[in-house]
C-alpha cells in the first residue's frame, strides 16, 4: 500500500530548499506519495519576526545553510532576487512584494494538479542554486516544463483565482499549526510532524515501521 506524507514548504526558506530534492528522490526510492503544500513565509505573516528575533538569529542562519549545502553537496547561492523584498541591515520588510505572492500562489496551483512537490524543487533550483535572474525570462517556464506543468496556465490561474488560492494556502498553515508546529519545512506523516531539513531519516524510520517499503 502506497503510504502518504504531507510537506509544508516556502519559496523563501532555505531549509526547505536543501530538503526538497531528498522529499522528492523519497518519491522515486519508496511506495510513497509526498503532497507539498505551500505556506507564505514568516516575513508575511509575521512581518515583524525579523526584527523581534535575536540580531544574531540571520547571521547563523546564513552560516548554517551555508555548510549543510556543502555538507550534502547541494549548490547553494543567496538567492538574486530575493523571493522577499528585504533589507537585510535592517531586517525590515518592504511593504511591496513583488515575488513571493505569485510564486507561492502558482505553488498551490500546481498543488491542485498533484504536482507540487517536484514544481518546488525545480523553482527552488533556480531561486537558491545561482540562477540570477529568476523571475525573468523563461526560467520559470522551464522549470514549470520539467514540472509536467503549463507556466502560462499556472501563471494566469495564480492572477485570476488569487483569493480561493489564498484560502487554499491559509488552509495549509492551520493544517500544519493543527500537526503540532509552524515552521518549514515539515514533514507531517500519519498526524506526526517532523520539523526540518535534519529529520528526514527520522521521518523514513517511522514510515517504515508503519510499513513503508521500497518502490518496485
Amino acid at each position: 500500500m502506497t503510504l502518504s506524507a504531507d510537506v509544508f514548504w516556502s519559496f523563501r526558506s532555505p531549509y526547505s530548499y536543501l530538503a526538497t530534492r531528498r522529499y522528492r528522490a523519497l518519491t522515486d526510492e519508496y511506495d510513497l506519495a509526498i503532497n507539498l503544500r505551500p505556506v507564505y513565509p514568516l516575513a508575511i505573516r509575521q512581518p515583524d519576526f525579523f526584527e523581534r528575533n535575536h540580531p544574531g538569529w540571520l547571521r547563523y542562519l546564513f552560516v548554517d545553510v551555508a555548510r549543510l549545502a556543502q555538507f550534502h553537496g547541494i549548490p547553494f547561492v543567496p538567492p538574486r532576487p530575493d523571493p522577499i523584498v528585504q533589507d537585510i541591515a535592517t531586517r525590515r520588510i518592504a511593504d511591496e512584494q513583488p515575488y513571493i505572492f505569485r510564486l507561492t500562489r502558482m505553488g498551490q496551483a500546481a498543488s491542485r494538479r498533484g504536482k507540487s512537490l517536484a514544481f518546488a524543487d525545480e523553482v527552488s533550483r533556480l531561486i537558491w542554486g545561482g540562477t540570477q535572474g529568476w523571475h525573468e525570462g523563461d526560467h520559470l517556464a522551464g522549470a514549470a516544463a520539467r514540472a509536467g506543468l503549463d507556466f502560462a496556465e499556472l501563471e494566469a490561474e495564480a492572477a485570476s483565482d488569487a483569493e480561493r488560492l489564498d484560502a487554499e494556502l491559509a488552509a495549509n498553515q492551520e493544517a500544519l499549526e493543527a500537526a503540532g508546529h509552524w515552521g518549514v519545512p515539515t514533514l507531517v506523516f500519519d498526524g506526526e510532524p517532523f520539523f526540518g531539513q535534519d529529520r528526514i531519516d527520522l521521518a523514513v524510520w517511522r514510515m517504515e515501521q508503519k510499513g513503508l517499503v521500497p518502490s518496485g
